[in-house]
């Protein structure tokens, strides 16, 4: 999954057609299940994407929606797909989007009754009112995680190990590295991504390496850090789901992101057929239940109480809106 490139005019230059258009038209009773669709470019297993599909299976189990779903998708063939669903007669189609942005929006040009809800890199586009976007916004929780970490490494050295260099990856790891630095002011990390949303292999390579260079905590955004971890004995952060039942030595906390909200509040707009361009990326605030810190499970009573302090008190302070965390989509950088 690569990022393709796209600007904000070829954006408006495709959906130019749709320019008058505000909302979908109403397309379901409230009371009626909704056909839906879910497109991924990774198999469901891979942690973001299992938080997708895990929100739709719930939705479904509560009589809300008929899913069904693709995955393995080439970004080469994300549009096809997406074509199809939509002549399948699905109402809403959800997927992500991030090697595909230009073609998937082309698409949802020719289906203006058919809703899009897309993981992307990039933002909603008034004149394409039936193609809304969203990100994990987890860094309020990628925060605390870090919280965490800085009071439980001893070398005060962290590896970092990313998918691709995105705003969805950077800005969680950039919270992290606050919460942590907050905690031990002189902490350093070592940053590096594998160029892959899927290579436990590398990803795992790419941490001993980390290891080897000192680190002895690691941060992992990918499958097969915390693996690396395990095997040398040194502790890890998890990102996305939660693993520790996994790895029970291992995996200190982790930052959770629930897509229920966010997949609630398009279900709900598409009922009302009031669904339109927007950012749905704000149902993954901490505030609005779409991220959490998970248990410390095995680590109860580990984790030096200052820190549980802190994250108790910050944990406070996001929700009621006295502190924010910082986004920064920027690429971050070893120390």
């Amino acid at each position: 999954m690569t990022q393709t490139t796209l600007t904000r005019r070829r954006l408006l230059g495709t959906a130019a057609m749709l320019a008058g258009a505000a909302t979908l038209p109403k397309m379901a009773l409230a009371a009626d299940p909704i056909k839906v669709a879910g497109i991924y470019t990774v198999p469901v297993e891979q942690q973001w994407v299992s938080r997708i599909h895990k929100a739709a299976e719930t939705a479904q189990a509560r009589g809300d929606i008929e899913y069904t779903f693709t995955e393995n998708v080439a970004n080469t063939d994300y549009a096809r797909v997406m074509r199809e669903y939509a002549e399948a007669g699905n109402t809403l189609i959800i997927g992500e989007v991030f090697g595909a942005e230009q073609e998937a929006r082309e698409v949802a040009a020719d289906y203006p009754d058919v809703a899009f809800l897309m993981g992307s890199s990039f933002k909603e586009d008034a004149a394409l009112p039936n193609f809304a976007v969203f990100d994990n916004y987890i860094q309020d929780a990628a925060y605390l995680s870090g919280i965490i970490a800085g009071a439980m490494t001893e070398s005060g050295n962290i590896g970092m190990v990313g998918g691709f260099p995105i705003p969805e990856v950077n800005r969680l790891m950039h919270a992290f590295m606050a919460g942590a630095a907050e905690m031990k002011p002189d902490i350093t990390f070592q940053v590096s991504f594998i160029g892959s949303w899927f290579d436990p292999p590398k990803a795992k390579e790419t941490a001993f390496a980390m290891i080897e260079n000192g680190a002895d905590l690691l941060y992992a955004e990918r499958f097969g850090v915390s693996d690396a971890a395990q095997e040398k004995g040194i502790l890890a952060i998890g990102n996305v789901i939660d693993t520790q039942a996994d790895y029970p030595e291992t995996v200190v906390a982790s930052a959770i992101w629930h897509f229920e909200p966010t997949l609630d509040a398009a279900i709900a707009a598409v009922k009302a057929g009031e669904f339109k361009a927007a950012d749905y990326g704000v149902y993954s605030f901490m505030k609005e239940g779409g991220s959490s810190l998970a248990p410390l499970g095995t680590f109860e009573g580990k984790v030096p109480q200052e820190a549980l302090d802190l994250v108790e008190q910050r944990t406070k302070e996001i929700k009621d809106g006295a502190f924010v965390t910082e986004i920064n989509d920027e690429e971050p950088k070893s120390s």
